[in-house]
């Protein structure tokens, strides 16, 4: 791997020889700028707009507008005299939790490999994980002064640089104002979902279709076979009506995709459900049960049974109605 730095990590009175080498590579199909008729290449000049005549790349040199249009030309030796303090040495400014790492603020990553003795290189790789935190740290990178992490990852230090914290906007949308209420119920559907597709991060899992196809069909049209027909596309709702019944059926479908995963837990399901299913569910299993009490008739009892039944209902009825007549004339007379 090509190395894009050479320098050294200073931690504290230890200096670490290090060089620096990119840790990802943008796998992006690039193209050429080409006339369509004939496919020629399109070729840029570079020509000054005062005179008109073409510019050798060794003249240019970078221009700085002030806000009245003044140009201020800056070249290669002046910003070579610049002084960068950190351009041959990683320096290590402070230790803190990963956690506390706004990461939009990370970019480009570097893997750290020692150019001399590795004893200091582990000892410092070692001490990282063990303390659970990351180095901040400043690299010049390029002519330009970078703040960073590095922080140990499957064996080897990583640098990764950050974003200054005046270039990170923060979010001002009008929605952060709003007093927006979400229901319980809404909320644990949404759990539910999350938790239907939670599981372990595995990056293998994942690829660039986008960029798949279009080697495809790059391949298709340099084999004159013409263009390839793209996937047809399930047509999405621009507007969520209910809520409810959107997360409902994304769990659903979560759990098709999945194979039919377990079920939901119990609490989420319960409001899944809410009072309308349960209901819904009630009146099932009484329907449920009517038709089965038709479908198997009752066995008939034998007829001296059935009316010694009858004899005792209607003698219970009548010693009954004499009890409350004789109670209702006892508080008649004491009343009187």
């Amino acid at each position: 791997m090509q190395t894009v730095w050479k320098g050294s990590i200073s931690f504290g009175l230890v200096s670490i020889p290090v060089r620096l080498v990119s840790a990802t590579e943008e796998k992006d199909v690039s193209f050429r700028q080409v006339h369509a008729v004939d496919g020629g290449r399109i070729r840029y000049r570079r020509v000054c707009e005062k005179d008109g005549e073409e510019v050798a790349y060794a003249d240019i040199a970078k221009g700085y507008e002030l806000p009245d249009g003044e140009m201020v030309i800056l070249t290669s030796d002046d910003l070579a005299d610049l002084p960068v303090a950190s351009s041959r040495a990683v320096e290590v400014l402070g230790f803190v939790p990963f956690s506390q790492i706004d990461p939009t603020a990370l970019a480009r990553a570097y893997y750290v490999e020692p150019t001399g003795d590795a004893k200091p290189y582990v000892l410092l790789r070692d001490s990282l994980e063990q303390s659970g935190r990351v180095g901040v740290v400043k690299v010049a990178l390029r002519n330009r002064e970078r703040l960073a992490i590095l922080r140990a990852h499957e064996g080897v230090l990583v640098v990764q640089t950050m974003l200054w914290p005046d270039e990170i906007r923060q979010p001002e949308f009008g929605f952060l104002s709003e007093k927006v209420e979400v229901r319980d119920q809404e909320m644990a559907m949404a759990e539910s979902y999350i938790e239907t597709l939670s599981g372990d991060f595995e990056p293998e899992q994942y690829s660039d279709e986008y960029r798949t196809a279009l080697l495809e069909l790059i391949d298709a049209k340099a084999e004159g076979g013409g263009s390839v027909a793209p996937p047809a596309e399930e047509p999405t709702e621009g507007k969520v009506v209910d809520l409810m019944e959107a997360l409902r059926r994304s769990v659903e479908q979560a759990k098709d995709d999945r194979g039919g995963g377990q079920r939901a837990s119990g609490g989420a399901a319960a409001t899944e459900t809410g009072p309308a299913k349960s209901a819904s569910k009630s009146g099932q299993k009484k329907a449920s049960g009517a038709s089965t009490a038709k479908k198997a008739p009752a066995k008939k009892a034998p007829a001296k049974k059935t009316a010694a039944k009858k004899t005792a209902k209607a003698a219970k009825k009548s010693s009954a109605a004499k009890q409350s007549e004789k109670e209702t004339g006892e508080k008649a007379r004491k009343s009187a």
